[in-house]
């Protein structure tokens, strides 16, 4: 996937997750904040970022500049996902899975955040493995990086659309 100016785009953000630090030092206790930020379009674009500072309203605003330079195109295919596919980042993994329409975004946490800011309407996913919020973004994000939809599939293959769909009717006839 290629990376999207954010410039371009009308992007809102969505806090996800905001994790106070304690360092202890001589004197006491420094508090310092990191703050999970999806930012997206609700139209396939979306971003994730992590800002870290002494200020919470500090920590947000670096992450919202940190998620804006992440953002990347998402297919998006009648309000659902291509297919299913499963996204992994450390011990997080997210099951993602195509509904029909009407089904809702059946998610939550981090996941929902993600989803919700890409502009998919109807998935079914499921949370495997570690339920931090950094891993099930991250992992989230990773499994939408991994959704090709036929356009794509065509244009790797150097093919048409026709093409790509008429070699599948001829192996299904075939069988």
């Amino acid at each position: 996937m290629t990376r999207i100016k954010a410039g371009d785009l009308e992007l809102k953000d969505k806090l996800v997750h905001i994790n106070r630090v304690a360092k202890v030092v001589k004197g006491g206790r420094r508090f310092s904040f990191n703050a999970i930020v999806v930012v997206g379009d609700g139209k396939g674009h979306v971003g994730i970022g992590l800002g870290k500072a002494n200020e919470v309203a500090d920590a947000i605003a670096k992450g919202v500049d940190d998620a804006k330079k992440s953002v990347v195109k998402v297919p998006i295919v009648g309000g659902t996902i291509p297919h299913p596919v499963i996204g992994k980042f450390g011990a997080g993994r997210v099951m993602l899975k195509p509904a029909s329409p009407g089904t809702g975004l059946i998610a939550g946490g981090g996941v929902r955040a993600v989803l919700e800011s890409a502009g998919v309407h109807d998935v079914l996913t499921k949370s495997l493995g570690s339920s931090n919020p950094h891993n099930a973004v991250k992992a989230t994000m990773n499994a939408l990086l991994r959704l090709t939809d036929a356009r794509m599939v065509a244009e790797r293959r150097g093919i048409s659309l026709g093409e790509l769909f008429k070699d599948s009717v001829k192996r299904v006839e075939a069988q």
